[in-house]
């Protein structure tokens, strides 16, 4: 009698074992409709506005199904992907900071000044000039310039004088091989981007800071931008004479130079360089470390799902925006040389 209970004890248990084995199976088909993987109701990316933003919501709408199809692959269903510009570079930092934008595209300077909760998780790579010299005559002297088959993982920032008058005439002191004076550079009018931009700010001040012991703000007359676009729109109008920005960024803006911005001649010929910076790491994507949907398995599979649309045709086009052909994985301690540089400028205020 003893026996027969035993035995019908250990059947119920081994029923009961495989119902939950059942409904355990059934809850992670569920959770995703493909076996497994978690579900995110939206997730949201912040670009900085480093162009004009409808020109970067319009070429970056097709980003949305390129990543859910690739996280998708990783396991995680994302049912909505936003994508918004920020105001300005502060702004898209700040939002990740605060945990309202879980994943930013910023420079190496915003994601510094914002890693108290941000973090990256991968730089960029972009087509290398047929320009790297440090000298500006050098960049005056092979225009236009142009993309090579090379990646690189940096750029440089250029002082690049337009047509006004005064523009000109510290391009010719300069195509000439003369030293610019601090008298010089003080007496045009300047466009720069805001305080965290790389290129557009922080590199132009240590430029400043090692030739001349001086800063953007001991300059007499600087506007700030709010996209390079305007910096470029601004430079034609001859309402400024010199301008900051990517070592590329005159190809990104030589059909606008005389379609929108009504400039006289082409881009090359009304421009040229007159400061060259050292060069900068690489554009982030980062993510927000406040982030109510972050966790190292949707990093990893972020990672793996821009690397993957960066190889495509598709994502190669939408990622070309921002000048970017492809990315590789990468950590807080590839931008220390940034983070060094941020706390040069803290020191001088």
């Amino acid at each position: 009698m003893l026996k027969r209970f035993m035995l019908f004890a250990v059947m119920i248990l081994s029923i009961g074992i495989l119902a939950a084995c059942g409904s355990n199976n059934d809850d992670a088909s569920n959770s995703n409709g493909n076996g497994g993987g978690k579900e995110i109701d939206e997730l949201k990316i912040g670009f900085v506005p480093s162009k004009d933003p409808d020109e970067i919501i319009t070429a970056t709408e097709p980003l949305k199904d390129l990543l859910k199809e690739e996280l998708e692959k990783e396991g995680i269903t994302v049912n909505n992907v936003d994508i918004s510009v920020g105001t300005t570079y502060e702004a898209v930092g700040e939002a990740l900071s605060a945990g309202t934008t879980d994943v930013g595209l910023v420079p190496g300077g915003t994601f510094v000044l914002y890693d108290d909760g941000a973090e990256v998780i991968l730089t960029s790579t972009r087509a290398g000039l047929n320009n790297d010299s440090e000298d500006a005559k050098d960049w005056n002297d092979n225009k236009p310039t142009e993309g090579t088959d090379e990646q690189a993982t940096y750029y440089r920032s250029l002082f690049i004088a337009g047509p006004s008058e005064k523009g000109q005439e510290l391009a010719e002191k300069v195509n000439k091989g003369e030293e610019l004076t601090w008298e010089d550079l003080n007496s045009a009018n300047w466009s720069v981007m805001g305080s965290s931009s790389s290129a557009g700010y922080i590199y132009p001040v240590l430029w400043l800071l090692e030739n001349y012991d001086k800063s953007i703000t001991d300059l007499d007359s600087v506007v700030q931008s709010d996209s390079y676009g305007s910096s470029f729109a601004r430079l034609a109008a001859e309402q400024t004479d010199v301008l900051v920005a990517f070592a590329d960024a005159r190809r990104d803006y030589a059909e606008d130079w005389e379609s929108k911005f009504d400039g006289k001649n082409d881009i090359w010929e009304d421009t040229n360089v007159i400061g060259v910076t050292d060069g900068i790491y690489n554009d982030t994507i980062s993510v927000s470390k406040n982030s109510d949907i972050m966790d190292d398995e949707l990093k990893a599979a972020l990672q793996k799902a821009f690397i993957n649309i960066a190889e495509t045709e598709e994502g190669k086009e939408v990622i070309s925006i921002y000048s970017h052909e492809g990315y590789q994985e990468a950590t807080s301690e590839d931008y220390e040389t940034e983070r060094e540089a941020q706390q040069l400028i803290r020191d001088m205020k």
